[in-house]
């Protein structure tokens, strides 16, 4: 298993959040979103620039930008 970073994952690429590296607002709106460590995500597509990415997070569509999707680490299977 490794470690990356969610904004690294590839398309139909799975994984769980391990760790979300940010405080304040922006960490309390991820959190709030339920990108909490434990839960299991997939990179459903992304824009045709690479921002946002859309992830299938609890059977919904959730759509980060690249500098949210910075502060999220995911365990993956290498």
């Amino acid at each position: 298993m490794a470690i990356i970073n969610l904004r690294n994952m590839a398309i139909n690429q799975s994984g769980t959040i391990v760790s979300v590296k940010v405080g304040g607002e922006l960490g309390r709106r991820i959190r709030e979103m339920g990108l909490v460590p434990g839960t299991e995500i997939t990179v459903k597509q992304r824009a045709p620039l690479n921002d946002p990415v859309a992830l299938r997070v609890m059977g919904g569509t959730l759509t980060l930008r690249n500098n949210e999707a910075d502060y999220i680490e995911v365990e993956v299977a290498s």
